[in-house]
């Protein structure tokens, strides 16, 4: 192999590579953001339309159709779903894969303002939003205890002000509790009784809770800015507002309304087991490290909890980060314990060095596969990591082949270099076949259509990246430790020579590969035989096909 035969004339360059690539490895390993789900862009729009007090037949007619009728003008749509409800009108535009989703939301939005002047005048504004991973909460986090909805509020918006300063959260959002508000309840008979109508008294409210910007005053060298404060701190004092003057007597507002300072009605309400509680959805930024601004939230949550009074519980639900640190350290168990396995396991047929220099091809693959990554701009998130937990497996077989081919012509007498060279270059090809036959299986799944096919490509070339680095590595970093670290022996010792000593298990399986090979085609039918009864047997007992299995 020729690129095996240039790293064994250049170690000393092979060998700081490799320093290079464990170093920049790990340091793109502790740096990959890790995140829940990859950042895919998923082609759906949604459009929707409250209008209260409506049923849902005259919301289709009033709303939805009208809206309908300009969507139906876009391109590169897939399909457009509607429902109306009562009181609420709701449209999902679904766009062709691929499609820019930031060029599709203005053209929806162009569309919409296009339906806006036949839509009924007391409707609410369409609301145009797209579907985004990165929106999904990272963590809600509840707030409980005997204050009351309104404190426990006040002290869920004091820690929303707080997590939103953590570096990667782009938002955190209150739920539940309630807010207090300032509500004039009109009294129609007094209204009629002075000839007043609610425009009349919105209008008076509107003007008289203001601040008006008083122009400015030069005082010597010095200009000052003048503002009358108009707004009103104390709802008592609205009671005041003039709201018409009439016979030279005014008419105030408490002479046609009640001013209350009461609570704003609930538009969500947040139960944890039954009590209520008020919530706190924090959202990252896409392309941030999850694991970094979970642990940082937490820290801030345990100094703020420091500071609360007695009987005030804060509860963290739907914590993202705690499946993706176990998938992390999952990876990490997987790469640790293939690694000893892999070397136990060779210890006994070539000893404790010689099994190392096999087993380093797994970490060593994975920090390559990481540096790779890296340069990409991919997150480690749940289908990348799986795809490592699955691919560490094979990182081995290539460097099992190299180091055991070189180990054996060095056993027949060549030197360390010359066996690395004649061994590598004898199986390098093999080897190569090998790793392209399983590349070439996942191929087909980059090209996986639709947004199901966004979200799993990161599988396949995960899987390509990690199994073409146990290449690398198998040509290029394997031969050229063994040329300098291997156990040199000079006795030569055969499969037929150590028959005696082989157990049950090898013994057998040499006695079958005689066989099989003194009768080539007995053993190509056999096999045929074999996988046509596998295939009939997975027809007649396979449970059929679904895209997930059904859990609770």
């Amino acid at each position: 192999m020729i690129v095996t035969d240039i790293a064994l004339k250049h170690r000393l360059s092979v060998f700081v590579l490799m320093f290079i690539m464990v170093v920049t490895g790990f340091h793109s390993y502790l740096n990959l953001p890790k995140e829940a789900a990859p950042d895919i862009t998923i082609p759906y729009i949604v459009i929707s339309t409250p209008y209260f007090g409506v049923s849902p037949d005259d919301m289709e007619n009033l709303v939805t159709n009208i809206i309908e009728r300009e969507l139906k003008t876009l391109n590169d749509v897939e399909e457009i779903r509607s429902t109306s409800y009562e009181s609420y009108s709701l449209i999902i535009v679904e766009f062709v894969a691929g499609t820019d989703i930031d060029q599709a939301l203005q053209k929806v939005r162009d569309k919409v303002d296009l339906a806006k002047p036949d839509l009924p005048e007391d409707a609410e504004d369409p609301v145009i939003s797209e579907i985004n991973f990165s929106d999904w909460p990272i963590m809600i986090i509840n707030i409980s205890g005997k204050m009351g909805l309104v404190g426990l509020k006040k002290i869920a918006e004091d820690l929303e002000d707080l997590v939103e300063t953590v570096p990667g959260v782009i938002e955190a959002n209150v739920t539940g509790g309630l807010t207090r508000e300032v509500q004039v309840n009109l009294d129609p008979q007094r209204l009629r009784f002075y000839n007043l109508g609610v425009t009349d008294v919105i209008d008076a409210v509107h003007d008289e809770h203001l601040d008006t910007p008083g122009g400015s005053i030069d005082i010597g060298n010095t200009k000052f800015l003048v503002r009358i404060p108009g707004e009103f701190s104390v709802p008592e004092d609205m009671k005041n507002i003039v709201v018409k003057v009439e016979n030279n007597r005014p008419v105030y507002l408490r002479d046609v309304a009640e001013v209350v300072y009461s609570f704003k009605e609930k538009d969500s309400i947040s139960r944890l087991n039954g009590e209520e509680t008020v919530s706190l959805a924090v959202q990252k930024r896409s392309g941030e490290n999850l694991l970094e601004i979970s642990d940082r939230v937490k820290q801030l949550i345990d100094q703020t909890m420091a500071k609360l009074p007695p009987g005030i519980k804060i509860q963290i639900t739907g914590d993202h980060s705690k499946d993706i640190r176990t998938m992390v350290n999952e990876l990490e168990n997987n790469i640790i314990s293939g690694l000893i396995l892999v070397v136990l396991v060779l210890f006994v047929v070539m000893g404790i060095r010689n099994a190392f220099l096999v087993g380093i091809a797994i970490p060593m693959s994975m920090l390559v596969s990481f540096l790779v990554l890296t340069i990409m701009g991919y997150t480690m998130n749940m289908v990348v990591l799986f795809s490592l937990i699955l691919a560490v497996g094979m990182l081995v077989d290539n460097a099992i082949v190299i180091v055991e081919n070189i180990f054996r012509h060095n056993q027949e007498g060549l030197s360390l270099w010359e066996a690395a060279r004649k061994g590598t270059d004898e199986v390098g090809m093999a080897v190569m076949a090998s790793t392209l036959t399983t590349v070439c299986a996942f191929v087909p799944l980059l090209s996986w259509p639709g947004i199901v096919g966004e979200f799993m490509v990161f599988l396949p070339i995960t899987l390509i990246i990690t199994l073409t680095s146990s290449l690398f590595v198998a040509l290029v970093f394997n031969p050229t430790l063994c040329s300098r670290f291997l156990r040199p022996s000079t006795s030569v010792h055969t499969i037929e020579a150590r028959e005696d000593r082989l157990g049950v298990v090898l013994r057998n399986y040499l006695r079958l590969l005689k066989i099989s090979m003194r009768r080539p085609l007995l053993t190509l039918f056999s096999s045929i035989a074999l996988l046509v009864l596998i295939i009939m047997a997975y027809v007649l007992l396979g449970h059929g096909v679904e895209f997930f299995p059904k859990t609770d």
